[in-house]
């Protein structure tokens, strides 16, 4: 046999193996959440729904459902079309400071996320925006702003910016040339940064321990607060829901950029009236 068929038949198997090392321990809180008892126990004697209804009928967790769903749809809502506008000057600007820009819009990604909670706390203590939603809602979108920007420009790469040249000429305003345009065929990219900033929101945990005050308390924090008092099966099925709110954004997120692909691959351009 050689190396190369080798290769080809290793390396499937190799897949799996890497696949299943990052998905088995996320995958497992799935039968635990089903557990009936107190305890977290595997494998379960039994399968039981009953620390699903405890997360529906407990005020705290309610509460915390509420909090964080409210906070991402505002931080998606405020960095979605920053984001896009930011992508939008990018794209267009042929000047040698774009790596910096670049740079400084994805320090975010790069810096340790408890370093810039630290630096969001000393910046909004003085400001009396600690223990604030504003305050809360205003660090989710600094982090999530880069997610938008790098989704939106690779939404950008390839577009035939002639197209808004030509509109321009036919005297179609900016704001014609963006909504009637450039936002059908980059739409699917800004419907997935939209996504990204919103899971980035709902599940960030260490920045909402430091803003964050109690009638602000997320469902992140308040599973950490779960796992620090007492171990129970709950945070297991508050888990589970992540785990698949998150696997279904993402298959959107997907399927939004397979289909901006296709709209670019696409022989003919949306009619425009101006």
């Amino acid at each position: 046999m050689s190396f190369s068929r080798f290769g080809r038949l290793a390396l499937p198997g190799f897949c799996a193996l890497v696949f299943a090392f990052l998905m088995l321990p996320i995958l497992a809180v799935i039968p635990l959440s089903l557990n009936p008892g107190s305890f977290l126990v595997f494998p379960e004697e039994a399968l039981s729904l009953r620390w699903y209804r405890t997360l529906g009928e407990s005020p705290q967790w309610t509460r915390a459902f509420a909090n964080s769903f409210k906070i991402a749809t505002a931080t998606t809502l405020i960095a979605t079309p920053l984001g896009t506008l930011a992508a939008i000057g990018l794209a267009t600007m042929r000047s040698r400071a774009k790596p910096i820009i670049v740079a400084l819009i994805s320090a975010p990604l790069v810096v340790p996320v408890v370093v810039v909670a630290v630096a969001f706390y000393f910046l909004f203590a003085p400001l009396g925006l600690v223990n604030s939603p504003v305050g809360l809602v205003v660090a989710h979108t600094a982090l999530a702003l880069p997610f938008v920007v790098i989704v939106v420009h690779a939404a950008l790469t390839g577009l035939d910016f002639g197209l808004l040249r030509a509109a321009a000429s036919l005297g179609a305003p900016p704001l014609t040339m963006i909504v009637r345009i450039l936002v059908p065929l980059i739409g699917p990219g800004i419907a997935a940064g939209a996504v990204f900033a919103f899971m980035t929101s709902f599940d960030e945990t260490t920045i909402a321990l430091f803003i964050a005050g109690p009638e602000q308390r997320t469902l992140p924090i308040q599973m950490f607060e779960g796992v620090r008092e007492e171990i129970s099966p709950a945070i297991a099925a508050a888990a589970t829901l992540l785990v698949v709110a998150s696997t279904l954004l993402l298959g959107t997120a997907e399927l939004l950029r397979r289909r901006g692909e296709r709209m670019r691959s696409g022989a003919s351009a949306p009619h425009v009236r101006v």
